[in-house]
């Protein structure tokens, strides 16, 4: 079993919302370590949220409905590999759920990135989208599956 893993780095707070879950947002957007020109786009589609009421909310809600809560693993037993369901921990449905989003973002062609990004986060948070669809897409894997959950030690 691996050992617990003692000192993870976690992002600071971001300046304007004081917000973790921004910071890391702000980090998934980054490309080649362009921190600012992240942040401009992530606080810009803050800033539209903010029309539609409190933006730290309607992420977190988002941030919610695009988290998966269960993912199929692979597992080689007796010579056969096995889809073995399994919980997802918090820190992970976290990172999933950011890392969907801002690739569904990616994905849209011909617009502005912080223009899908904001109709991404709209999306999810509606319960729509492609972020949420690979949520229930990894969920529906893990069901079908449920049958080799007896291999999950």
């Amino acid at each position: 079993m691996r050992r617990p893993v003692k000192n993870r780095n976690m992002p600071s707070p971001d300046a304007v919302y004081g917000s973790v879950k921004v910071s890391k947002l702000i980090n998934y957007v980054m490309e080649r370590g362009k921190k600012d020109t992240a942040t401009k786009i992530v606080y810009k589609v803050m800033d539209e949220l903010k029309k539609e009421g409190d933006p730290l909310v309607i992420l977190e809600e988002a941030l919610d409905k695009a988290s998966p809560t269960v993912e199929v693993r692979s597992r080689r037993v007796g010579g056969a590999n096995y889809q073995v369901p399994r919980e997802v921990r918090p820190e992970r449905r976290l990172a999933l759920g950011l890392r969907w989003i801002v690739d569904a973002a990616e994905g849209t062609k011909g617009k502005p990135m912080h223009e899908s990004l904001l109709a991404e986060i709209k999306a999810a948070h509606k319960g729509e989208g492609a972020a949420v669809t690979k949520k229930e897409t990894t969920h529906r894997m893990a069901e079908a599956n449920k049958a080799f959950a007896h291999f999950a030690w």
